[in-house]
């Protein structure tokens, strides 16, 4: 499964209420010159496909080691660094393991942020850390999410922030590297209800763009949340909606602070009849169901330590063979995630 992760922070002024473009990305808002960590994933899983246990992808697994940096440069420009050390780059582009790598300035409401960045799209699975994800959408384990550019945003009101974005394609290649996307986004936060909506526009082949609407919902009830997730995506000369479009629900319960219980299901069609979506290849129809939990044992400081487990399956047609979730798959797991602290210098 091709596993990425997502994030950048944009912080707002002390006026308005602070919209981090991505839940995963804000670290405590402080004057430290640095904090540095890392965080790690190890899971045991297993994986059989209708019947058959796939020994290359079962087994006992690094999922996860990340180096993360962050700090204020001076009051309102903060930079933030968040390195893959277990992902492989090319001997030319130390970049290709880099998640993000930017600095942000917020002033009066405004953030203006540059350097590499999580693609501004929307929807909550979209918007989680990676390794907070156990099953995921055909659509997730293939977009290329974070891409170099530069963000605009502002606090519209207390509860509303707008994004506007232009990045490098994900889609771009290395013989041509001149390929755009744009996007805007509205990060909300009114009572119980949480919405992360995009409309975005990607350049897939030099001149040819595909557009995607993402809608992101989510509901708070005390201990129980509920997020569903809408993504269409089209291109010129075909159908626009539900032709080719992703669908992504998670119910989840936390009857207290060592625990969280979820269930959640997706599904990922493209009937466009084009070649123009990289990401759900035309002929999928693949739906997902599965269901997981969480314990943090460590109570008083619960991002230190977590134990987790989790069983999703997976029927129908994935046009892409290079992703583990085809017709009758299995994918369980079980592991462990852990942050480790190293260093926070403050400012005199």
């Amino acid at each position: 499964m091709k596993y990425r992760a997502i994030c950048h922070i944009l912080y707002a002024s002390s006026l308005f209420v602070s919209f981090p473009l991505a839940a995963e990305e804000a670290p405590d808002a402080d004057n430290s010159l640095l904090r540095l960590g890392v965080t790690a994933r190890v899971d045991w899983q297993l994986n059989r496909q209708d019947g058959h246990t796939n020994d290359a992808n079962s087994g006992f697994e690094g999922k996860y080691l990340m180096l993360r940096a962050d700090g204020q440069i001076v009051p309102g420009l903060n930079y933030s660094w968040r390195q893959r050390l277990n992902k492989m780059h090319s001997d030319t582009n130390f970049f290709d393991a880099t998640d993000w790598l930017y600095v942000n300035y917020a002033v009066q409401g405004w953030q203006f942020e540059a350097g590499k960045e999580i693609v501004a799209i929307g929807g909550w699975e979209y918007d989680r850390a990676p390794f907070d994800l156990y099953g995921t959408s055909v659509f997730w384990n293939n977009i290329a999410c974070y891409q170099l550019g530069a963000t605009v945003g502002y606090n519209v009101a207390p509860a509303d922030a707008l994004y506007l974005q232009a990045v490098q394609s994900p889609f771009f290649t290395k013989q041509n590297r001149n390929m755009y996307g744009y996007s805007l986004r509205w990060n909300g936060s009114h009572s119980f209800y949480k919405p992360i909506w995009s409309a975005n526009l990607f350049e897939y082949e030099k001149g040819h763009y595909i557009n995607y609407l993402s809608l992101g919902n989510r509901f708070e009830f005390g201990k129980w949340v509920v997020e569903a997730d809408f993504m269409n995506r089209a291109a010129s000369h075909q159908t626009f909606f539900f032709k080719d479009c992703s669908v992504v629900g998670e119910v989840s319960f936390a009857p207290n602070s060592r625990w969280r219980i979820h269930a959640k299901m997706t599904y990922d069609v493209n009937h466009s009849g084009t070649e123009a979506d990289y990401n759900v290849l035309d002929g999928t129809e693949l739906t997902m169901a599965g269901a997981g939990v969480e314990f943090y044992p460590l109570i008083k400081d619960k991002t230190d330590l977590r134990i987790h487990a989790s069983a999703y399956y997976s029927w129908g047609k994935n046009a892409n063979s290079a992703d583990v979730m085809q017709q009758k798959t299995l994918l369980a797991n079980i592991g462990l995630t852990w942050n480790m602290n190293f260093l926070n210098i403050k400012r005199k």
